[in-house]
């Protein structure tokens, strides 16, 4: 492929869904994930026993990209199949950002009454996660029993800021959906719990105690464990038609401490967000941290004091960084973490941060710099990404994950991530489609892609929101 009058780069995406898709559908159908290279089923403890991930994680892809017989047959899987009634412990944050945004995207483009249903009986079933003393749900939940504990892992018992950061805007809609304030409830709790404390510097640790309501270890990261906890702030504000001035509030006075105590320059010009530990610095960026680019573009409207400018610039300079951090590889796809220390820029510097596993957070930040600025460059980008992809990642059974990014050889993981139909492919198809598709005024998209309707504030009826 060449970006030329010879190929429509949405049309190639669309290619690579249907590789994706066909080779699930043939392999692994009805199973969480696809091993393109054994050609069978992959299953994450993630989802307990529940089934079906990609279906649920593609439903709203398909349909955008009109592949209209492959959504009724996923229709038609969720309808017959899709069952909740398992005796496992699952992630709440995983659980409820595939499967409960999944199937309300679904609903919401489709009008399928099935999808408001199961994603309705979904969230009740989580709900037991929050019976903590301070409201602060549990990581995991076994939705049998009702039973929820944190990762044993994580700092002294604690809950992750990135997990119950990210549930607000899911929650939200399923009030809106089922007529039942009990989820909006839970998730206004987990603000008045946040807002309560004292925060290091202006900054949230990843860790919360469920239990004592005190933060655990003062460790902040925009990338995993912290992420999508900003991305949420805005997205509430954007979500509620402006009127959440909570979520703006939180969302503006955190950028404001990030930019002071974590964004940082390179020798070489470059802006990266280091991590903090303890008041210490890592001069380390993860993939995942490479969101942030779209979402200081996509906050920049609302920016106080005449600072749109600024955080549009802020964007693109992350925007650059991270394809840098592609373009330093040998395979043109960046790696897991990159860092800045040693006389490194953007590169990976430890074997277990060298691998890539089909994540979208990079071209997720060009198609919103696309979006906001129309520069030429972030589609050129985006262009890059699918010429690399289709080299090193595309197996004939579908799509691999690579081991070391900066190998001359693949070394493939042999899974198909879910989250690469979900994300991936949709930002890249709407990267190079028309602003009109899925436009940013009637939708916000959750933290895995799925496009949810803005709640107009004039607007009891619902109708009006599912244009």
């Amino acid at each position: 492929f060449s970006l030329n009058q010879h190929y429509n780069p949405a049309f190639v995406s669309l290619q690579m869904m249907k590789h994706a898709w066909d080779n699930y559908k043939r392999y692994a159908w009805g199973l969480n994930e696809l091993k393109p290279i054994s050609k069978q089923g992959h299953s994450s403890n993630l989802f307990g026993n529940i089934q079906g991930a990609t279906i649920v994680d593609a439903l709203d892809t398909l349909y955008i990209m009109e592949m209209k017989e492959e959504f009724k047959e996923a229709k038609e899987w969720v309808e017959k199949n899709l069952d909740f009634n398992v005796n496992a412990e699952i992630s709440v944050f995983e659980v409820n950002i595939r499967f409960v945004g999944g199937l309300l995207s679904a609903y919401y483009l489709s009008g399928e009454e099935v999808f408001r249903k199961k994603a309705v009986e979904l969230g009740e079933k989580l709900l037991p996660a929050f019976n903590t003393p301070t409201g602060i749900p549990w990581a995991l939940l076994n939705i049998k029993s009702g039973i929820g504990r944190n990762w044993p892992w994580a700092s002294g018992g604690s809950s992750i800021l990135a997990e119950f950061g990210t549930l607000h805007l899911e929650f939200v809609h399923l009030s809106h959906l089922s007529g039942n304030p009990v989820f909006a409830e839970k998730v206004m709790n987990i603000r008045k719990v946040l807002n309560r404390l004292d925060k290091p510097e202006g900054l949230y640790p990843n860790y919360l105690n469920p239990s004592s309501g005190q933060w655990g270890q003062h460790h902040v990261s925009i990338g995993g464990l912290g992420d999508s906890f900003y991305e949420y702030l805005l997205k509430a504000w954007l979500m509620s038609d402006k009127t959440d001035e909570e979520g703006k509030k939180m969302y503006y006075d955190a950028v404001q401490a990030i930019e002071t105590h974590l964004i940082r320059k390179s020798s070489g010009g470059l802006t990266y967000i280091a991590e903090w530990k303890g008041g210490l610095l890592e001069h380390k960026m993860g993939h995942l941290t490479c969101f942030a680019g779209g979402m200081f573009a996509l906050g920049a409207d609302g920016a106080p004091n005449d600072k749109t400018g600024h955080h549009i610039e802020l964007g693109a300079e992350i925007a650059r960084t991270c394809h840098e951090s592609y373009d330093r590889t040998s395979m043109k796809l960046g790696p897991e973490a990159f860092r800045f220390d040693g006389g490194v820029e953007a590169i990976a510097t430890r074997q277990n941060e060298k691998y890539y596993i089909l994540r979208p957070e990079v071209i997720e930040t060009y198609m919103y710099m696309w979006r906001l600025t129309h520069d030429p460059k972030y589609r050129q980008w985006g262009w890059e990404a699918v010429e690399a992809l289709e080299k090193h990642c595309r197996v004939d059974g579908g799509y691999s994950g690579i081991r070391d990014v900066y190998n001359n050889h693949e070394s493939h993981d042999d899974v198909q991530q879910s989250f690469f139909l979900s994300e991936t492919l949709k930002y890249l198809y709407l990267l190079f489609s028309e602003d009109d598709l899925l436009p940013f005024e009637h939708w916000v998209f959750n933290t895995e892609a799925h496009p949810l309707p803005v709640l107009r504030k004039d607007d009891g009826n619902k109708e009006e929101n599912q244009k």
